[in-house]
């Protein structure tokens, strides 16, 4: 709601603090925008862009000029046409000169104006020369041809050109990016022939569909020759909404067993991608790498050789890997967001961006000829009158001579204008002198027939459009070149997991009674042997390979997983697993088992229930672990034993009293989580008093053979005798013989 200003005694404005903050913030907000950080769409350029190319033309340093140093080029910009930073506005200009910033470069510099591994790494303008490339007479070639509007500077005493009368799209051929206040824009290059092309087929058929345009432009074209992968359906929706995402990955090829990198995507490094790939070596996150190189050279800019461990390694496999996790891929958003002829900045898609510009080159190329025009007209009065003074030469110099004011006279006499009358006076008499009428009438005849032919242009909108397309393909052949970003379909880039990322070599994994952990290199160590600290001693050890997942059970029943290959070495005493994982407070780990993730193992309780389960639904990479095993009231885990056929396995079951079962192992269910079925009877108050429990469990392949032993007794039972075990699942089992009442544990019999 608009409030009338009001005034104190003194004449001073006073206004309320939310009026001022955001009427403030609103003009602010709109300088941002459309003086800033948005192109315009008919040159594509910023201001600050727009004054730094016009102020070096203002300098003379033309394609053809000697380089001139850039702080002169600076000091003009800002002296005459933009007050604001110094280092912003040599930014913008060395922006404009990078060859792999800018995909039609309009400063052609000389020195050091950075590198596309540090673009930032320029020299200063003091120490570097600069002069306008051949493409930028695209945008300037027109400028003093009554093309544009001029406006005053902003101290009011030069004029500078409000826009300029680019002959080409320029705001899709270099982009623009930008972030102005809630709005940004992000507008990539592309390719000059394919938008000139795009343009033609517009001028001969107005009503052409965005499809049939993007027949022409079928995506965007980086000053890089990495490979552009997003789908042609993709590209074709970010035309049609102005907005999305482009992805980019780097070329390579195998040389002699190497990988060779020769092209990176727009604006990356290869140094940081080195940087990268080396850090996830150090992190032993990429075994399969051996060595890194960077060849890059003066022929040959972008060379990065990564050498693989042995020719086994799947290259493919590993490139999908790198893409995905360094920057040999990367994503940059699309926002085709401009300021349009309206002066309203709006998001477009392809064809209206196409279609307002040639709304904008038509009017320039109308005001050009309309100018031109002026100008033939002009001078064809003035040879008029010059004729006439020819013709009567003699009476013209005698008026001259004899009148005090000749002008009106002369325009009396002969009936001429006063344009006319002054070129007359103006002339010099040497110059009348050697008038000869045939020059003025062939100058007179050359004149009309232009004039002529600007009438008809004019006056026809089909041969204006045909000079608009003439013009546009004569610029495409002059200042056009190959598409350098090949757009192509790839495999989609996928990371690898730890497992197979890590070596795949043999190790057993040792858990002490103190829950300590870790890893000895081969499966042919006895890790009962190991050294463990004092009080601490050996629980459990399973064999498995690096690059699988060790699991490990609490006292609570709760599963925890580790990648084997991160566990610390043999060598030392390894680590606590408390350090690892977070078990609920009192517990304790008590068993470890790991190896194929199909393998099904045996997890019971020692008050007699168990199931069937597989490693990878024992997996947990939390800290807190996950619930596995239900244990009843007093009851305790038991190690888990590992099934291998459960069709003719059979379950060895003893307990403390003596009692032994053996049942087929496929009477016991699969599950992921449970408390499991009965698979010895023993009651539950002797459970929770801990007077009657389950010693030891093993799973027995068939034809399979089991030690008991009790003390310094052992006793070896063939399949044969372990029949006389055999019952129902839940069933007591049957007494062990006299001097093995008391069993420790039982285990496989390999003898």
């Amino acid at each position: 709601m608009d409030h009338e200003p009001q005034y104190n005694d003194e004449g001073i404005e006073r206004l309320a603090l939310r009026q001022f903050t955001e009427k403030a913030y609103l003009d602010y907000s709109m300088y941002v925008i459309l003086d800033r950080a948005l192109p315009y769409i008919g040159d594509g350029l910023k201001p600050v862009q727009r004054r730094i190319v016009y102020a070096m033309s203002e300098l003379g340093l033309s394609a053809a000029s000697k380089h001139k140093k850039s702080a002169r080029t600076v000091g003009d910009v800002l002296g005459k046409f933009h007050p604001h930073g110094d280092s912003a506005c040599y930014e913008a200009m060395v922006l404009m000169a990078q060859d792999f910033s800018y995909r039609y470069p309009l400063v052609d510099g000389q020195g050091n104006w950075g590198s596309a591994d540090d673009p930032k790494s320029f020299a200063a303008m003091r120490y570097t020369e600069a002069r306008l490339t051949p493409y930028a007479q695209v945008l300037l070639s027109e400028l003093g041809q009554g093309t544009v509007d001029w406006v005053p500077n902003f101290d009011g005493t030069l004029k500078e050109p409000s826009m300029l009368p680019a002959r080409l799209p320029n705001v899709l051929l270099n982009g623009a990016t930008g972030i102005a206040v809630g709005m940004a824009t992000d507008i990539p290059p592309h390719n000059l022939r394919e938008v000139a092309a795009a343009c033609i087929r517009l001028i001969e058929q107005p009503k052409a569909s965005l499809a049939e345009v993007c027949e022409h432009v079928r995506g965007p074209d980086f000053p890089t020759d990495a490979e552009i992968i997003t789908p042609a359906t993709e590209l074709r929706t970010i035309y049609e909404k102005g907005g999305g995402s482009v992805r980019m990955r780097a070329r390579w090829h195998k040389d002699q067993g190497a990988v060779v990198i020769t092209a990176l995507p727009y604006q990356v490094s290869g140094n940081r991608v080195l940087e990268q790939i080396a850090a996830q070596m150090q992190a032993r996150k990429l075994p399969w790498i051996e060595d890194l190189r960077d060849e890059s050279d003066h022929e040959s800019p972008t060379r990065l050789v990564i050498v693989p461990r042995s020719n086994r390694v799947d290259i493919e496999r590993l490139m999908l890997h790198l893409f995905a996790t360094t920057d040999l891929e990367r994503s940059y958003r699309v926002n085709l967001n401009l300021i349009g002829l309206d002066g309203r900045p709006r998001v477009m898609d392809l064809r209206e961006i196409l279609n307002e510009w040639l709304q904008f080159r038509f009017e320039t190329v109308r005001r050009r000829l309309q100018y031109r025009l002026d100008k033939v007209l002009e001078r064809l009065h003035l040879l008029e009158g010059l004729m006439v003074a020819f013709l009567n030469l003699d009476e013209v110099i005698r008026i001259i001579r004899t009148e005090d004011e000749p002008k009106p006279v002369l325009m009396q006499r002969f009936d001429l204008s006063e344009l006319q009358a002054d070129y007359i006076l103006d002339t010099k008499l040497r110059h009348l002198a050697r008038l000869e009428e045939m020059k003025i009438r062939e100058e007179q005849q050359a004149l009309a027939s232009e004039r002529d032919d600007l009438q008809k242009t004019l006056g026809s909108q089909q041969r204006l459009k045909t000079l608009v397309r003439k013009e546009i393909q004569a610029d495409a052949e002059k200042y056009g070149d190959e598409r350098r970003s090949p757009i192509v379909e790839r495999d989609a880039a996928e990371a690898m997991d730890e497992t197979e990322l890590a070596p795949s070599e043999p190790v057993t994994v040792v858990l002490s009674e103190k829950g300590w952990v870790r890893a000895a290199k081969g499966h042919e160590i006895n890790p009962a042997e190991l050294s463990f600290k004092s009080g601490d001693g050996f629980c459990q050890a399973v064999r498995l390979r690096s690059n699988q997942q060790a699991v490990f059970l609490d006292s609570a029943g709760r599963s925890y997983s580790l990648q084997a290959h991160t566990l610390p070495s043999a060598r030392g005493q390894g680590e606590p697993l408390t350090g690892r994982f977070n078990p609920p407070a009192g517990e304790h780990f008590v068993a470890a088992l790991g190896g194929d993730p199909e393998q099904w193992w045996l997890l019971a309780s020692d008050a007699g229930y168990g199931f069937r389960v597989q490693a990878k639904d024992l997996l947990a990479n939390k800290k807190a672990g996950k619930a596995v095993l239900t244990l009843p009231k007093g009851a305790r885990v038991l190690k888990p034993t590992p099934v291998g056929d459960a069709d003719t396995d059979r379950v060895v079951v003893v307990t403390n009293e003596g009692r032994m079962l053996v049942i087929p192992a496929n009477d016991l269910p699969a599950l992921t989580r449970g408390k499991g079925n009965k698979i010895i009877g023993i009651p539950t108050k002797h459970v929770a008093e801990r007077s009657e429990y389950v010693v030891d469990i093993l799973v027995v392949p068939d034809g399979g053979r089991v030690r008991l032993n009790s003390g310094k007794r052992h006793l070896n039972l063939r399949a044969a005798d372990l029949n006389a075990y055999e019952g129902e699942r839940g069933r007591r089992g049957n007494k062990l013989p006299r001097g093995f009442q008391k069993v420790d544990g039982i285990e496989a019999d390999d003898g």
